[in-house]
């Protein structure tokens, strides 16, 4: 069996790519998810032979036997991670070996093969340097990279598969809250819950977001942005958001955030952005926090802030809590100081405009 940590990509040009000035008008405004590159990374598994037959190959549809394992029992796995564009033209990526260590440890839990992690980040460089126009340039704009693996065999038992697919496609992306509201407004799920201890909660799975998807349809239909789950167990206490994780800033200028026990996913933004805290001082505390003391703290003045985060949305403030027979407004509504801190050092060491102290970016070009 081959090392598949030096897989050689095979790479095969698409015939007919969007044409430069299509493209720059895609590039205008791409919002987010619906404009796609030319190309994308494949690389195949099967129990014989290993990772192999990795390839840069024009994006097209994938065809699947009605059979395919992942069709029946959803062994998937996904990341996001995004390329950013310099000032000078050159593009970065933003800790992408933490999103290949994920990747790994998602597949571990969903009982699939790992992908080595040297693989994993030459399937990103390859397709960010092929499509390398496709990354788009402006505050806020980026190109998303979604890196997926599914259970490609054609069989219908039940037991881990013994073929995979694992696929990268790239999309130009911009905000990703539509209309560019100042904050965001959450929905409290009262009969719903995202994970559960001992299940896939800290693995980032489709099953976990498909599971989410009617409180978020809720949280919709009471005019929210996003909805906010509370733990299994007792339905007390704030984990995340349907696909962010979720941070409080008190008036003593210290800040909280669910602690990882399993049923959060471990966000990288989240990690990211605890280590900057920390870097500047700021007291920070990974423990629960019940959706009573949110209630109260935010009336009493001692909530100043609160912010959802994560790879596609950043750092996102939240302004106002609504639930069945509450509504409550966080400080005045809109960014708090500290969140606005936060974010802007974030994006400009992605963006190449900050000093790295940690070694989170890597300069591709």
């Amino acid at each position: 069996m081959a090392d598949a940590t030096i897989l050689d990509f095979e790479y095969e040009a698409h015939t007919s790519p969007v044409a430069g000035a299509d493209r720059a008008a895609l590039l205008a405004n791409p919002g987010f998810g619906k404009i796609f590159t030319d190309h994308m990374a494949v690389i195949r598994y099967s129990a014989d032979k290993g990772w192999h037959d990795a390839r840069i190959e024009p994006r097209r549809p994938i065809q699947l036997d009605p059979a395919c394992a992942v069709l029946h029992y959803a062994q998937e796995i996904f990341e996001g991670l995004k390329a950013y564009r310099m000032p000078d033209g050159g593009a970065t990526l933003f800790r992408a070996d933490a999103n290949a260590r994920r990747f790994a440890e998602s597949a571990r839990r969903m009982a699939m093969p790992e992908l080595p992690e040297q693989l994993f980040l030459s399937s990103i460089r390859e397709l960010v340097s092929t499509d390398r126009d496709w990354i788009p340039e402006g505050d806020g704009a980026s190109l998303y990279l979604r890196p997926f693996m599914f259970a490609s065999e054609t069989f219908l038992g039940v037991r881990p598969a013994q073929e995979y697919l694992y696929l990268v496609i790239a999309s130009p992306a911009g905000a990703y809250f539509k209309g560019g509201a100042p904050s965001v407004t959450l929905w409290v799920s009262e009969h719903y819950t995202r994970a559960a201890p001992g299940g896939t909660g800290a693995a980032k799975c489709g099953g976990n977001y498909a599971a989410s998807l009617v409180a978020q349809a809720e949280a919709i239909g009471h005019e929210c942005d996003q909805v906010v789950f509370l733990d299994a167990a007792e339905n007390r206490y704030v984990e995340e958001l349907g696909g962010m994780n979720v941070f409080f800033v008190f008036d003593d200028g210290s800040i909280q955030t669910p602690p990882l026990t399993g049923t959060i996913l471990p966000g990288i933004t989240r990690e990211s952005l605890l280590t900057l805290a920390r870097d500047t001082g700021i007291t920070v505390r990974e423990e629960r926090y019940s959706l009573d003391e949110w209630k109260a703290d935010a009336a009493s003045g001692r909530l100043r802030e609160a912010f959802a985060c994560g790879t596609a949305a950043v750092v996102t403030p939240i302004g106002r809590v609504q639930g069945r027979g509450f509504d409550f407004t966080i400080g005045n509504g809109g960014p708090g100081l500290l969140t606005e801190q936060l974010r802007q050092q974030l994006v400009s060491i992605q963006r190449g405009t900050a000093p790295d102290p940690h070694g989170w970016v890597e300069r591709l070009f």
